[in-house]
């Protein structure tokens, strides 16, 4: 399956139905009276967090989603049929941009999870409506509302535990294939890996026990946050990891230097991303002799920032050197980061508060037939 992180796609609620101009005309029954019905109201655009996807490929080829138009009303107090929604299925971590492709609507992270990106019209009143002691025999009636339509971006972020980042050929689809069994392409040449890969990365032993995510994406160059190269577009799928496995390759000529070239490209993508826990590991060191391995640490350890890094490993993903020692740091490195994150008990208030506003939210939203939601109009 092709990889596809980000899609531009033109969406539109249904219309409600017209409402219906009738009277009731029955033998022997003088006085009818109207039994226009109402119509049907159009039906919602959804977008839906599903699981077994891991791309945006679908929407690549087809761009356009209407959802259904509510059906007219008719006579004997008949109202039209609802239309039908139009779900939009997208993978765990895709978020809703505006057409401006900056004002996020919606951030999906959970599987069912899902929002209403632009409801539907409300359906026109039949005459039986407007009946009363003044007007007994009304003859007009409500059109149906029009639905909303826009063009929305989505946007992919692959939602993994640790994060894979370094030059090219710095070793990190070989150490993904190695430590899960994940299949990237290997390669003794540049830019070998075009899109990111996901693996489930278990024990170097391969014995039940602790298991988590690994994203691996193509390597940055210097320059990356000008163009060069992939760019760094591909930095935002590891924006939402608990850390950032750097791997750095110990046969290159200068690894301090390349060292501070990815430290300079994480820090003009985003302050945040390069102020994350990033662990540092050299590579390939199964090429080496353990002196120059000893000399290379201590050299990188001199310019790395020990209290967010810590000490920098060696490992070597063809041999199998240091990676169950990874794979405890990096494991220890998730279970702390989810200590410290917010439980949802210690934001119960928060929690009602947001649920209180979502639900005022909620009934403005049905109290404006054809609203356009989340985005209000100002």
């Amino acid at each position: 399956m092709k990889f596809l992180d980000q899609a531009k796609v033109y969406i539109r609620s249904g219309d409600g139905g017209a409402g219906c101009v009738s009277f009731r005309r029955e033998k022997y029954i003088e006085f009818g009276g109207p039994d226009g019905g109402d119509g049907g109201r159009g039906g919602d655009v959804i977008v839906e967090c599903v699981d077994g996807l891991n791309t945006l490929i679908d929407y690549r080829y087809r761009q356009h989603f209407k959802a259904g138009v509510g059906v007219h009303g008719m006579g004997r107090n008949r109202s039209g049929a609802d239309g039908p929604d139009k779900i939009l299925a997208v993978p765990v971590g895709t978020q809703i941009f505006a057409e401006d492709n900056e004002t996020l609507l919606a951030d999906l992270t959970a599987i069912g999870q899902r929002t209403v990106l632009a409801t539907g019209g409300n359906g026109g009143f039949g005459n039986a409506r407007f009946k009363g002691p003044v007007n007994q025999s009304p003859r007009h009636a409500n059109p149906g509302q029009e639905g909303r339509d826009a063009w929305i971006w989505l946007r992919l972020k692959l939602i993994a535990d640790i994060g894979l980042i370094g030059l090219p050929n710095a070793g990190k689809s070989t150490l993904l294939a190695s430590m899960s069994r994940a299949k990237p392409k290997i390669a003794d040449y540049p830019f070998t890996t075009l899109h990111p890969n996901l693996g489930v990365v278990g024990p170097p032993d391969r014995k039940a026990g602790r298991e988590f995510v690994m994203a691996d994406i193509p390597g940055l160059i210097a320059g990356a946050a000008d163009g060069a190269g992939l760019g760094h577009r591909f930095l935002g799928h590891v924006e939402r990891c608990a850390a950032l496995l750097h791997l750095i390759d110990a046969t290159q000529d200068d690894v301090v230097a390349a060292y501070h070239t990815i430290r300079t490209e994480l820090a003009a993508y985003d302050d945040g991303l390069a102020a994350k826990k990033e662990l540092i590991a050299l590579t390939k060191t199964d090429a080496l002799v353990p002196e120059q391995v000893a000399a290379l640490r201590a050299a990188l350890t001199a310019e790395t920032d020990s209290e967010n890094a810590g000490p920098v490993m060696a490992i070597s993903a063809v041999s199998g050197d240091g990676l169950q020692k990874l794979f405890d740091r990096l494991a220890g490195q998730i279970d702390a980061e989810n200590d410290t994150a917010p439980q949802a008990g210690d934001s119960t208030d928060a929690a009602d508060e947001t649920e209180a506003t979502d639900g005022q939210e909620a009934q403005q939203s049905a109290d404006s037939p054809g609203g356009w939601h989340p985005l209000q109009e100002q």
